[in-house]
């Protein structure tokens, strides 16, 4: 299935945690649930983050400019991070109100408790299922289906909470329960935060770098590869740019060159955007990257 996710799911996803939300915060007031009502402000977050994605997939979409030579693909990495980090800052909100809650234990409805976290749990699955198809190869939709996914499994804990709670009074339980879940949410949202952070960085991609300039330098005519710099438009595209010492030669010579580098480039390393800058003496005791900054060079 292709890896855009459709805007009509994108909104049916959106409606059923408007839904949830709104059936949680009635059932945690109602039943005295503090895991449900953490259930339902998350399930809010949802919600934004679901929109936040779509208009982030769909400004990721549009042509490049002159004023954005490579596109807009980065909106959908900014809104991947802020998702993300929306769920580590409700986690730490959850554990310390559990904590209170821990200090000060109420009663609590497991009837009614269950009966909300069994509507949530079905909601939530069906929302995932909805995001799935695109959560494998897009760090934005990712993001947004983990959301769905931890409020899936939250709403299974509280079931879980609720069924005990109906036969036995442990008061500390439902705050046990939404640390457990709070941790479990911050856990699977850190990664897609340092790969956001690594990307918008402009961080080096992991590549074999040392296989890259043995293949160059193998190319008849190149004598040295450096000025190396590397780095990634979103976790799919990796740009990449050399300098690249040849033999003295004709330009049409070197454009041949050319077409082997980038084919070796792309075929081998996966990589989709190749600038090239041949040389002839210039720069041949250089490193192959570059690693010195020169601040007469720099744009004032």
């Amino acid at each position: 299935m292709d890896e855009q996710i459709t805007g009509k799911r994108f909104l049916a996803a959106t409606v059923l945690n408007v839904l949830i939300t709104v059936v949680e915060i009635i059932g945690g007031l109602v039943s005295g649930s503090l895991a449900l009502l953490s259930d339902a402000f998350h399930n809010l977050g949802d919600s934004f983050s679901i929109v936040l994605g779509y208009v982030a997939q769909s400004i990721a979409n549009k042509p490049e400019t002159s004023k954005r030579t490579y596109g807009y693909r980065r909106a959908e990495i900014l809104a991947a991070m802020v998702n993300a980090a929306f769920l580590v800052i409700v986690s730490v909100f959850l554990i310390i109100e559990a904590i209170k809650r821990i200090q000060q234990p109420a009663h609590i409805n497991g009837e009614i408790m269950l009966i909300v976290a069994v509507v949530g749990l079905v909601a939530n699955l069906l929302s995932a299922v909805l995001l799935h198809s695109g959560s494998h190869n897009n760090l934005n939709v990712k993001a947004t289906y983990l959301h769905v996914l931890s409020d899936a499994l939250s709403s299974f804990a509280v079931i879980i909470g609720g069924v005990i709670l109906t036969f036995i009074n442990i008061p500390w339980l439902d705050p046990v329960l939404t640390i457990a879940v709070a941790i479990y949410i911050a856990y699977e949202a850190w990664p897609v935060i340092k790969q956001t952070v690594t990307i918008l960085m402009e961080s080096a991609p992991k590549l074999d770098y040392n296989g890259i300039e043995r293949d160059l330098v193998k190319i008849d005519g190149v004598t040295a590869v450096h000025h190396v710099h590397a780095w990634m438009i979103d976790e799919k595209r990796i740009i990449f740019s050399a300098h690249l010492n040849c033999h003295d030669m004709k330009l049409s010579d070197v454009e041949k060159i050319y077409s082997q580098v980038d084919k070796i480039l792309r075929e081998k390393y996966g990589i989709c955007h190749v600038t090239i800058q041949a040389e002839y003496h210039r720069g041949k005791d250089e490193d192959f990257f570059d690693t010195v900054v020169d601040e007469e060079h720099l744009i004032k």
